[in-house]
């Protein structure tokens, strides 16, 4: 039986040579192992690149990164109890490794037992000195070093072959609540490795659930933007779980996506519709907030009534903002004259809508308010000016009549960005009436604004998802494609925009992030708890791609995905939010978002410039890990972060066939050579298409084709206001 003090003495290799903060060079002994160690309990590779030793300290054992061996030219070394006299000092070959101090392994012992239980601890203690020994770690001992305490760690994600295969684990509210990028080529495995991550994860709740003796059905909230419809089929034995949402036409359980154009916000509204900041713009808005106003049934109508008043007021407010200006700008005290009759026009029929007298004499109140400022403009002559105070004083008598009707929860007037449900259909006509209202030529630079509305909700390909007959209601809306109370319609929402059309493909994935998001801010301020949901973005290198300093266009559709999932990876954590990137090209990825995961799962990565990124999100003594990249085999990632004390070698678990995402290379030889028949229908293809097919006339005579006389005299002008959009207003 051998004693403790022999048990270590068996497992020394080698000695320190030279320390220094981030490199410690170490002299193998000449009996050290050279291929297989037997010494540590179980037959280990030994030495290996990417492996650990301990160095024994008063801390506990301080533990080396292997990144380095070789062989070097030294003088024949001393063997202690020989006297080695008259040997030759000429150059030996001597093994020799360089490590990277990475943590402190310390142990401790219950009380009661004989067993030591180790426990890593990142960070430094105490570095070593020159002839200290270095030490082959246990079974124990590596597998506490590479998988960390087991009570943090509930969801197995695969094995370690630096430590026997040991288990990985990682904590869920570390992989997810500091958001994890899955970053590796194609074919690396990444996108079985976030499909196996979510299943994993709903495995393990459920078993948790049971050993507490609850319903087997987790609490969890999984939304996968599928850019490619990978995952659909990855999810196929768990199709009571989840949700999937398509282009339509649809068959079977399969849901139809639906993202209302009424719940876009007015800069997503100019950003698909290109409105220019002049004219088109401010009139846009102008009719989404009048559109929003005016279809909302929910409230009563005091309260409705208060909202109109409420974006009258605003209107009065800009326009004493241009009364200055009224001496020179007729067109201003025209429109100004039109408000207020409006106004009075308004109020009038309000009166009769109120019950309580106190809110017929306000409104009564207003109206003769105003009627007095227009007389008395009328009164200094026809062409006198109204002044910056009576138009001041009309906006005090609206505000003295809104404070006298109820508000409902949201006292802020119904703005542009208010998701509340109207007719998609009649913004191109009522952004057509009040460019007619404004007068001058405001209708001519809004034309074409109106022409790619109407032609955007013509789209066959788009109409269906952004312009419904029965729009859904926003509760019903966020219980599908979020999740109901307690998950009862499934932990899983997968949404496949791979049919979506490109030119909006971006808008819709920053409404969806951007609903999402601000309805977990709001479930937080209502109930004062987070909702711990995950949002997985695959293949975000398409949607968050990296800014350009010449891109000064805050506009475009691009920019407004960027812009939504940087504030989610910004403030996510703080509601429940998890995110979640899957990308083959990091370094095409925005550097905010990057640098707000916490957590990363390296797979195989080739290219430099990906490399040189991926580089810098670990420490520079641990560089040498990422080396390895280029060369990872499928399923073998590097897990390192916020959900692991120290880098790790991950060997992922394999899933079966019919568990992996269809992004599969193409079997081309097997088509080739008949082994698996591909039969081609283009009929088929061209019916979900939506192309209608008209066959050919046969034996048509050619018609003549009439001539207009007067549109081939008078062509129409390039530079009219109906064709050009940056005419200045």
């Amino acid at each position: 039986m051998t004693t403790p003090v022999q048990q270590v003495a068996g497992l020394v290799i080698g000695s320190v040579e030279s320390v220094s903060p981030n490199e410690i060079r170490v002299l193998l002994e000449l009996d050290a192992p050279g291929a297989t160690a037997l010494n540590t309990g179980t037959p280990s590779s030994f030495p290996r690149l990417n492996g650990y030793v301990l160095i024994p300290n008063e801390a506990g054992g301080t533990i080396g990164f292997i990144s380095w061996i070789g062989i070097e030219r030294s003088p024949y070394p001393k063997r202690s109890g020989l006297k080695d006299f008259g040997v030759i000092d000429l150059p030996f070959p001597l093994r020799k490794m360089a490590i990277s101090p990475v943590g402190t392994l310390t142990s401790s012992r219950e009380t009661g037992s004989t067993k030591l239980s180790y426990e890593l601890v990142r960070g430094v203690v105490a570095f070593p000195s020159v002839g200290d020994q270095v030490l082959l770690p246990t079974q124990d001992q590596i597998t506490a070093i590479v998988c960390g305490r087991e009570s943090d760690k509930r969801v197995e994600i695969g094995t370690s072959t630096l430590a026997a295969n040991a288990k990985i684990r990682v904590d869920p509210d570390k992989i997810f609540g500091r958001h994890l990028a899955v970053l590796g080529n194609t074919g690396s495995g990444k996108s079985c490795s976030v499909a196996g991550l979510i299943r994993w994860s709903i495995e393990a709740a459920k078993q948790q659930r049971v050993a507490n003796q609850k319903t087997p059905v987790p609490n969890q909230r999984f939304i996968v933007l599928d850019p490619n419809g990978e995952y659909s089929a990855a999810f196929e034995d768990m199709r009571d779980q989840c949700r999937i949402f398509k282009v339509p036409p649809v068959t079977g359980d399969i849901r139809a996506l639906q993202v209302p154009a009424w719940m876009w916000d007015g800069h997503e509204w100019s950003s698909v519709a290109h409105a220019q900041p002049g004219a088109q713009r401010p009139l846009l808005m102008q009719a989404l907030r009048d559109l929003r106003a005016g279809h909302e049934t929910a409230l009563p109508r005091e309260t409705a009534i208060r909202r109109f008043l409420a974006s009258y007021r605003i209107q009065v407010a800009a326009m004493a903002m241009r009364a200055p200006n009224f001496t020179t700008d007729f067109r201003a005290r025209k429109d100004c004259e039109r408000l207020f009759d409006d106004i009075v026009a308004e109020v009038r029929v309000f009166e009769s809508q109120v019950s309580a007298q106190v809110q017929v004499e306000a409104l009564n109140q207003l109206a003769i308010s105003v009627e007095q400022v227009v007389a008395a403009r009328a009164s200094r002559g026809q062409y006198a000016n109204y002044r910056v105070s009576e138009v001041e004083a009309v906006s005090a008598f609206i505000l003295l009549a809104m404070s006298l009707l109820p508000d409902a929860v949201g006292a802020e007037p119904i703005s542009e960005d208010s998701p509340i449900s109207f007719p998609i259909r009649d913004l191109p006509d009522h952004l057509q009436r009040i460019a007619t209202d404004q007068g001058g030529n405001v209708a001519g630079f809004i034309s074409t604004l109106g022409l790619r509305l109407r032609s955007m909700l013509a789209d066959r390909r788009l109409g269906p998802i952004i312009d419904q007959s029965t729009p859904p209601c926003l509760d019903d809306w966020l219980g599908d494609y979020i999740g109901t109370n307690g998950a009862a319609n499934g932990e899983l929402a997968i949404i496949d925009l791979s049919l979506v059309p490109s030119d909006v493909t971006h808008i819709v994935v920053a409404v969806l992030g951007r609903i999402m998001f601000e309805a977990l801010q709001r479930y937080r301020r209502i109930t004062g708890q987070a909702l711990p949901t995950v949002l997985v973005l695959e293949e975000a290198h398409i949607f968050v791609r990296r800014g350009n300093e010449r891109d000064l266009d805050t506009a475009t559709p691009q920019h407004l995905c960027r812009e939504a999932f940087e504030r989610i990876a910004r403030e996510g954590r703080k509601f429940g939010l998890g995110l979640v990137l899957s990308s083959q090209r990091p370094s095409e990825l925005s550097p905010t978002i990057l640098a707000q995961c916490n957590t990363f799962l390296l797979h195989r990565i080739v290219n430099d410039l990906d490399q040189d990124l991926v580089a810098r999100l670990v420490p520079d003594n641990l560089s040498g890990l990422l080396r390895e990249l280029p060369s990872l085999p499928s399923r073998q990632a590097i897990l390192l972060g916020w959900a692991t004390p120290i880098p790790v070698l991950v060997e992922i678990t394999e899933l079966p066939e019919n568990q992996r995402p269809n992004s599969k290379d193409p079997d081309f030889w097997d088509v080739w050579t008949g082994q698996v028949e591909r039969p081609i229908d283009w009929t088929a293809v061209v019916a979900d298409w939506g192309v209608a097919q008209t066959p050919p006339v046969e034996n048509a005579e050619p018609q003549a084709t009439e001539v207009d006389p007067i549109a081939e005299a008078d062509p129409p002008d390039p530079t009219s206001p109906e064709q050009d959009d940056d005419v200045p207003f």
